[in-house]
């Protein structure tokens, strides 16, 4: 029943949010977007951060002129609390056609741990399977350089004309990031995603997804294993 409750509360957050947004961008030119979810438990770079039990997710993006703000939670189910939040500020620019680059800073609010911050850089290319080099840096609770990096690609396929499926795999390692991940040099995990976005109006999207993920090495096998994880996403985009 709490489990219920509480996704019939964000919803209708999710609705309220979405007129006052509207209202909002009718006088400044943004964009960005507003989602809630539910998820089978709380994936993060291989770690089951929730004890398999599953969690309520959402946040929103607004962007202007290629600085985007973010902001995200995590909702316990079983406490009925928020026990992470995530403000992120990027900035992305296309150096030309085929490059582009993001940079940013995350900030984590956690519940019972240290808050931390990271800065990254990405770099992506606007060709098939859209590869993307992320470099993480741990400047503020990493006792030592606190680097982890990430290689992604994705694919979209159009299904019909509401529907789409994205495909998506990543592997990343881990280079002495201490805080978040273990003090070890060594690949981590990598992950294989499935989301299909069905379209409910030109702005509003609903999007079951599944994510497998495993460990690389033997070094991440000591502090992670294999994952699997549902969820569902309801976006208002604009």
């Amino acid at each position: 029943m709490k489990c219920r409750n509480v996704i019939i509360a964000i919803l209708a957050t999710l609705t309220l949010f979405t007129g006052v947004v509207s209202t909002a961008t009718a006088a400044v030119e943004v964009e960005g977007d507003v989602y809630a979810g539910v998820s089978s438990m709380y994936l993060w770079r291989g770690f089951d951060l929730s004890n398999s039990d599953p969690v309520v997710q959402g946040g929103l993006d607004v962007g202007f002129k290629g600085l985007t703000f973010s902001y995200w939670s995590n909702l316990d189910l079983n406490s009925g609390e928020i026990n992470e939040t995530d403000v992120t500020i990027d900035y992305g620019y296309a150096l030309n056609d085929l490059v582009a680059v993001n940079v940013g800073n995350i900030f984590y609010s956690l519940e019972g741990a240290k808050d931390t911050n990271e800065l990254y850089l990405g770099v992506s290319l606007n060709t098939i399977l859209s590869p993307t080099f992320t470099l993480y840096y741990d400047y503020d609770e990493a006792k030592e350089t606190g680097l982890f990096y990430t290689f992604s690609i994705s694919h979209d396929l159009s299904l019909s004309e509401d529907l789409t499926l994205s495909l998506g795999g990543l592997v990343s390692y881990n280079q002495e990031s201490d805080y978040a991940v273990g003090s070890y040099s060594d690949w981590h995990d990598y992950e294989l995603s499935a989301t299909v976005d069905y379209a409910l109006t030109d702005q509003l999207s609903l999007s079951p997804y599944a994510v497998y993920s495993d460990a690389i090495s033997t070094e991440a096998e000591k502090v992670i294993k294999d994952e699997f994880v549902t969820g569902l996403n309801l976006t208002f985009s604009f």
